[in-house]
């Protein structure tokens, strides 16, 4: 299932939520690189996880945060307008409701 993405393409809306996408001006090599290192950090974390492995798990979170930073999920948001970073915030009480509610229950 494809989440829903703002008109201005800064946000994916999951459950009611927005989450912050990934920079649409980082170049397509490099964002293919950090998306696959998000991807490895995620399968460490789950494998710390399911090990209890403490130190392994806090090293997988690390290198999740800074994939995500590099990728523009996180940090300092990629536009230059002064608009705030709405992420985690829920879509209905943010400019964007109006827009959501078009979209009506599949949304």
């Amino acid at each position: 299932m494809e989440h829903p993405v703002t008109p201005d393409g800064r946000y994916l809306v999951v459950r009611g939520r927005l989450w912050r996408r990934a920079d649409p001006g980082l170049d397509p090599a490099e964002r293919e690189r950090l998306v696959a290192e998000l991807m490895a950090a995620r399968r460490a974390k789950g494998a710390a996880l399911r090990a209890e492995v403490a130190a392994a798990r806090e090293a997988a979170r690390q290198r999740l945060d800074a994939a995500k930073r590099a990728l523009g999920e996180r940090g300092p948001v990629w536009w230059d307008d002064g608009a705030p970073d709405l992420t985690r915030h829920l879509v209905r009480t943010t400019p964007y409701a109006g827009w959501f509610g078009e979209l009506g229950p599949a949304g």
